[in-house]
């Protein structure tokens, strides 16, 4: 995936000394809503543009040895919002994002995943993936504080979707890799169809939408929230 000759390094240069480079490290966080959905608490989280990273892409971005530095944990056990923080620079090396963070841990492959506006700053169609589904995706440049990886592929929009346990998954009569609605209370009501349900033995009940779902819905402010079978 690095191919350090395609890339102009002076350009690339310049632009994060434009952007100015210490402004890696700044926080791009989420937000999260919870309801009582029947007898178990939903939990309805904002995930902001983020990044995954293989082990090999973080020793480069970030230095020889190094490994993710946990700085919170989230919502599922064993997944964190990582310290680091990379700039994404768009397939036309124009139009970058600064300081997007880094979800931990690392993954078997990169990938971005931002919302609707995101993509349109940085002046490119994103597809609607689910999550880890990157082939034939656009690509983009990492910049990180000790190097630039080049993807070929791996910038998506997540799909909303749902986890849950196998438990969760029998109590709404549903299935992994099926759909649900979600119903949102609030001073801008909407139903949100086609949630994907991801139910495997451990999971918390959890929804993720994106920035622009959850800005959409007012979500922050939402005064109920219920899945429905589809």
């Amino acid at each position: 995936m690095l191919a350090p000759a395609s890339i102009d390094r002076k350009a690339i240069e310049q632009v994060v000394r434009q952007v100015v480079l210490a402004q890696i490290g700044g926080a791009s966080g989420g937000a999260s809503a919870s309801n009582d959905d029947g007898a178990r608490k939903l939990v309805v989280s904002i995930s902001a543009r983020h990044c995954h990273l293989t082990d090999e892409h973080v020793e480069i971005l970030f230095g020889k040895g190094r490994t993710l530095t946990p700085a919170k944990d989230l919502y599922q056990d064993g997944f964190y919002a990582a310290e680091e923080t990379v700039m994404i620079v768009g397939p036309n090396k124009r139009r970058m994002l600064p300081s997007v963070r880094v979800l931990g841990p690392t993954r078997p492959h990169s990938q971005v995943e931002l919302a609707f506006t995101d993509s349109i700053s940085l002046g490119i169609d994103i597809p609607v993936r689910a999550s880890g589904k990157i082939d034939g995706t656009p690509g983009c440049v990492l910049v990180g504080p000790a190097g630039v990886v080049e993807l070929k592929q791996g910038m998506i929009r997540a799909e909303r979707h749902v986890h849950m346990n196998f438990d969760d998954a029998r109590r709404y009569g549903v299935a992994n890799g099926e759909r649900m609605s979600l119903s949102i209370e609030s001073s801008c009501s909407v139903v949100l169809k086609d949630l994907l349900v991801r139910a495997d033995a451990t999971s918390k009940l959890e929804v993720h939408l994106d920035t622009d779902e959850g800005n959409a819905a007012d979500v922050d402010h939402a005064t109920r929230m219920e899945l429905i079978k589809q």
